[in-house]
């Protein structure tokens, strides 16, 4: 593949869901940019040695939830069982990261090539053109080599 070509598209990745007792994490594999904010933030909860790798109950659900909102990409959701899912943030945010991907927060709706909506709250978006996720940055081109 010649550089900056578009890969070809991935199969869009269904998220998994991690129910606990008080809050329902999802995480959905193909926009994870690994940035760990939910290992540093919460290693009790989040753990990539141990399986299922995500263990809802490990601490309190706003603490949780907390962290979670913390990932740029929108890869980990939660839902709490009393409660709405994630409220986004306002107003809605757009920055360029410095090699160029847009990172959005906010009440989001991207649509990916094939005509799909998405309603997100957090996304990373790929700025070089050549990820098999578009939208969606998942680091297999220049702009996700910071």
């Amino acid at each position: 593949m010649e550089p900056n070509q578009p890969s070809r598209p991935k199969e869009p990745s269904r998220p998994k869901a991690y129910p606990g007792r008080q809050i329902t994490v999802t995480y959905e594999t193909g926009r994870c940019l690994h940035a760990a904010e939910c290992v540093r933030g919460l290693p009790e909860v989040f753990d990539t040695g141990q399986r299922p790798w995500v263990q809802p109950d490990g601490a309190d659900p706003d603490r949780v939830a907390e962290v979670i909102r913390r990932c740029p990409s929108g890869a980990l959701q939660y839902r709490l069982a009393d409660g709405p899912p994630e409220e986004p943030d306002r107003p809605t945010t757009v920055a360029r990261t410095p090699a160029g991907q847009l990172v959005l927060r906010g009440e989001l709706r991207v649509t990916t090539p094939d005509g799909i909506v998405h309603t997100e709250t957090r996304a990373m978006l790929c700025a070089c053109g050549v990820s098999g996720n578009q939208p969606f940055c998942d680091h297999s081109g220049s702009c996700g080599k910071e």
